[in-house]
C-alpha cells in the first residue's frame, strides 16, 4: 500500500517517547520530514539519537510545553521555517491523571485541560493556516478508549479526552472544505514505560509475553498492545491511504473497548 507520506512534513507533540516516538520513526520510514515537541530535552536528544540510529535520518527536535499557548505557535512556526512546510500534525502530547471526582481540585482540572484540549486546539489553530497553503493535510488526535465510556475514578483524564473526541469531529465538518482530514485515535492497553513498570513489581520473575498474555485475558485479542500497533495506525490516519476518513475515532485496544 501506497501511504504517499514522501516528502510531508510531520509536527508530533509528546514526540520524546511512547506512541509520540514509535509514530516519528514510522513516519521517518516512509520518508516524512518530522519535528517532534516535548517538555524535555533530554528526553527529546535520547528520541533524536534512537530515530537516527533506526533510519540514518535526523529529526528536528523542538523544547515546548503545549499547555501554553505561545510555545504551540513557536513549534509550528519553528518546523516551517526548518523545513518549508506543514502537512501533518499529530496531537500526542499527555499525561496520565486518574482520581475520583472528590480528588480532583481546579488546579489539576485546569492543567489537564490546559495540556490535552487545549495543548490540541491550540497547536491546531495555528497548523491550519499552513496545511491550508499545501493544499490540505491530515491532524491527528490522541484520545482514550475510556474517553467514550469513562469508569469510576477516571478524572480529568477521561473528561479531557472526550472533550478532544467532540473537538475532533467538529474541526472535521469545520475543515473539511480545505481539504484537511482531522481524525483521534482512542488507546486502550498499550506497551509504555507506565505498563512496563507494572510488568516488572508485579511479575518480575516473567517474561513480557507472559504478563502482556496474563493482563490480556480480559482483551479479546488476549495481551497487551504493542507500542509499533498504535504508531502504525497513527501513521495510516495520516496518509493518502486514508484519503476519504475524516471525523472518525479508531479504537486501538484489541477490542476490550464497550462501544465501537
Amino acid at each position: 500500500m501506497e501511504l504517499g507520506l514522501q516528502g510531508k512534513t510531520v509536527l508530533i507533540t509528546g514526540g520524546s517517547k511512547g506512541i509520540g516516538l514509535y509514530s516519528a520513526l514510522q513516519f521517518v520510514k516512509e520518508g516524512a520530514h518530522v519535528a517532534i515537541a516535548a517538555r524535555g530535552e533530554t528526553g527529546l536528544h535520547e528520541a533524536k539519537a534512537f530515530i537516527h540510529e533506526h533510519t540514518g535520518v535526523e529529526v528536528l527536535t523542538l523544547v515546548a510545553n503545549v499547555a501554553e499557548e505561545a510555545a504551540c505557535k513557536k513549534i509550528v512556526e519553528a518546523t516551517v521555517a526548518h523545513f518549508g512546510q506543514l502537512h501533518i500534525l499529530i496531537n500526542n502530547a499527555g499525561t496520565a491523571s486518574a482520581n475520583s471526582f472528590e480528588d480532583v481540585d481546579h488546579a489539576l482540572w485546569q492543567s489537564d485541560l490546559d495540556l490535552k484540549l487545549f495543548g490540541a486546539i491550540h497547536c491546531s489553530k495555528y497548523a491550519v493556516e499552513h496545511l491550508k497553503a499545501a493544499n490540505g493535510g491530515a491532524i491527528v488526535n490522541l484520545s482514550a478508549v475510556i474517553a467514550k465510556t469513562p469508569p469510576a475514578g477516571s478524572l480529568p483524564t477521561t473528561v479531557s479526552r472526550a472533550a478532544g473526541l467532540a473537538l475532533t469531529k467538529a474541526m472535521s465538518n469545520d475543515l473539511g472544505k480545505y481539504n484537511i482530514r482531522v481524525n483521534a485515535v482512542c488507546i486502550g492497553l498499550i506497551r509504555s514505560s507506565q505498563i512496563e513498570e507494572r510488568w516488572k513489581n508485579a511479575m518480575p520473575d516473567e517474561s513480557w509475553d507472559t504478563y502482556s498474555k496474563e493482563v490480556g485475558k480480559t482483551i479479546p485479542l488476549g495481551r497487551i498492545g504493542n507500542t509499533e500497533e498504535a504508531a502504525n495506525a497513527i501513521v495510516f490516519l495520516a496518509s493518502n491511504a486514508a484519503s476519504y476518513i475524516t471525523g472518525t475515532a479508531l479504537n486501538i485496544d484489541g477490542g476490550s473497548g464497550s462501544t465501537m
